[in-house]
């Protein structure tokens, strides 16, 4: 299997905004941006976040024998799975929505506190990548960490695509105004207590999926997607090219923690 090429940098904060009141859009600045030119929009990075404390990123390292030399406990940042939402080249800036669920996580706490000059480590692929594949109909659901990723999606669809977009968020507060060419119709599900139940997969199980080529873009929390992919894959007979489906967190565990799990239901579906 071919190796992927890969780049990491570590980029500093310019300014960030809070576009919602639960998600906070920032800025980061590196003169190696660039490196990322070919990178798809809306795929998925890895952020390295400082200790608090600590504005110093201290990437894991190879060795002389190819071997991973991970930093000391105290310097080590934490690794999460992002989704970059932007690039601008002509600035060298990287854009990152963080959804702001408090002190509990420490991307949510590094995100609060940052402010210009602040560092973040990204690691991401250097090529491209395809999100999605060519259908009439496309059934795309998130909740708040999945807003990033649909957005590029929305925003790539052509106009004679059709199809929906079932977002569930904190509340009313935190819809955004989602663009798109094509023909969708928008569901928002309101949710304050994500970590404690979700409704999101009952709202697939209502939609009449049209007889028409179709593809489906899932990411949420790992019991949703888990129960949205038995759903679409066993009872409506859905292909495994038809379906992304990845969790993206487990409620009640951390992101390291949870990732055998995630990936060992998606890998047992095909």
């Amino acid at each position: 299997m071919a190796k992927i090429p890969t780049g990491q940098i570590i980029a500093e904060v310019t300014r960030k905004e809070y576009i919602t009141d639960h998600f906070i859009r920032v800025y980061l600045y590196s003169p190696e941006v660039s490196l990322f030119k070919e990178t798809t929009v809306g795929d998925n990075n890895k952020i390295a976040v400082p200790p608090a404390g600590l504005n110093e990123i201290h990437f894991p390292m190879l060795d002389d024998n190819h071997q991973w030399v991970y930093p000391a406990k105290e310097i080590a940042p934490a690794i999460r799975t992002y989704t970059h939402r932007g690039i601008d080249l002509e600035k060298n800036e990287l854009i990152i929505d963080f959804v702001d669920h408090g002190d509990g996580g420490p991307a949510s706490r590094w995100v609060r506190k940052a402010e210009a000059g602040s560092k973040l480590g990204i690691m991401m692929r250097r090529d491209g990548k395809e999100l999605y594949p060519e259908a009439e109909w496309y059934l795309l659901v998130g909740d708040a960490t999945a807003i990033p990723v649909l957005s590029v999606i929305l925003e790539t669809l052509p106009e004679t695509a059709k199809g929906i977009c079932i977002m569930e968020v904190h509340g009313k507060e935190d819809e955004q105004a989602l663009h798109t060419k094509a023909d969708i119709e928008f569901k928002w599900l309101h949710n304050a207590e994500p970590h404690l139940k979700s409704e999101i997969a009952d709202a697939v199980k209502s939609i009449a999926i049209p007889e028409a080529s179709k593809f489906g873009y899932v990411a949420c929390e790992f019991s949703s997607v888990k129960e949205i992919r038995t759903y679409l894959r066993k009872e409506k007979n859905w292909t495994s090219q038809e379906l992304y489906a990845y969790s993206y967190w487990k409620a009640g565990a951390a992101e390291n923690e949870s990732q055998p799990d995630r990936h060992k239901e998606k890998e047992s579906m095909g």
